[in-house]
């Protein structure tokens, strides 16, 4: 092989990589590189947004899975400035592996509750999303609805769920261990899979579109599908979907609906720190929050920030009070307890 086309190739790996890090690059360099596990539609208009306000261009690396193992990989040559991921699980994972350095930030500690970061700056939230129920419009006497109830044997055979491993899920459950232990968890995950129309799998709108084929009556699925559903910006087929359910706030017995987070870390190696600190603080503010409201239908985590109407339609949400980082901690045993009980098979 030619000196010429193994330099090509060479070439062409590295461009499959991603954004090198800047070996040197002086920190007032015009970019910043964001390593998010996000659908790219859904942050696009944020980022660009950003960009229009601060001159700062934003290298976007899409990783869908594996976000953790390839920041850790790459190590300190790492091009990473901000990851950006669902479920408080996630985050606290990045803190745990030691990919994700404090930031002191008025900005962001005046806008972000002090419940929805990091007490040492390592994470933050930057929007929330409920985990609600879709149900059969005909269905009646659903206010009051708790999540205890989905294991009453009056649902059997009436409920459709994705995977109780997928993070949704298994944050919902992790709540449900630190409300009530492990005995009872079981127990309710024993009685939930009793009262499976389907095996649990697929997502959140296939959970609404199996609700309209009338294979189920009830399911769990996140606030933000609803929005996005109802907007048609799913297409006319979702639209259907979205529009022929209805949609209850469930809550704990005793508490409030459970509630999970999209956020982002600065990584610990971050070749543009303070372009990083700048990009966390812009999804931190009115213009930023009202974005995630209207651009993803997710609840704005800056006090005082509107909902969606789609969103507000739904009722008024009171957030349940488990600790996030409680939910976080219990991941792995609901995870186990998920396999144990053969919840997915």
């Amino acid at each position: 092989m030619s000196l010429s086309r193994i330099a090509l190739g060479l070439l062409g790996l590295v461009a499959l990589a991603g954004p090198a890090r800047a070996q040197g690059a002086p920190e007032g360099a015009r970019e910043v590189n964001l390593y998010t596990t996000r659908e790219p539609g859904l942050i696009r208009p944020l980022l660009d947004a950003f960009t229009k306000a601060s001159g700062v261009k934003v290298n976007t690396v899409f990783v869908d899975k594996g976000l953790t193992e390839r920041v850790a990989a790459e190590g300190a040559r790492s091009a990473a400035d901000v990851m950006m991921t669902v479920d408080i699980g996630n985050l606290i994972e990045l803190v745990d592996r030691d990919l994700a350095q404090p930031v002191r930030s008025p900005a962001l500690e005046a806008a972000i509750p002090a419940a929805l970061r990091d007490p040492e700056g390592r994470w933050f939230a930057l929007s929330t999303r409920a985990r609600v129920a879709y149900a059969d419009p005909d269905l009646r006497d659903l206010a009051g609805l708790t999540y205890e109830d989905f294991a009453d044997p009056k649902w059997k055979g009436k409920v459709c769920l994705r995977s109780g491993q997928h993070p949704y899920n298994t944050a919902l459950i992790a709540a449900y261990l630190v409300k009530h232990g492990e005995a009872k968890t079981e127990a309710w995950l024993r009685g939930l899979k009793d009262n499976l129309a389907r095996k649990a799998a697929g997502g959140d709108r296939d959970v609404a579109r199996d609700i309209v084929a009338d294979l189920c009556d009830v399911g769990l699925g996140n606030s933000y599908y609803v929005g996005l559903m109802r907007s048609g910006r799913g297409g006319p087929e979702q639209q259907k979907w979205g529009e022929g359910i209805q949609v209850v706030l469930p809550t704990f017995q005793g508490g409030g609906t459970h509630v999970n987070v999209s956020g982002a870390v600065v990584a610990k190696n971050a070749p543009h720190r303070d372009n990083a600190v700048k990009l966390l603080e812009y999804l931190a503010s009115d213009e930023a929050q009202a974005l995630y409201a209207k651009a993803d239908y997710e609840y704005p985590v800056k006090p005082g920030v509107a909902v969606d109407p789609l969103l507000a339609a739904l009722g008024p949400l009171k957030v349940d009070s488990t600790p996030l980082v409680e939910i976080a901690r219990n991941r792995k045993a609901a995870s186990l307890l998920v396999d144990k009980v053969g919840f997915d098979r």
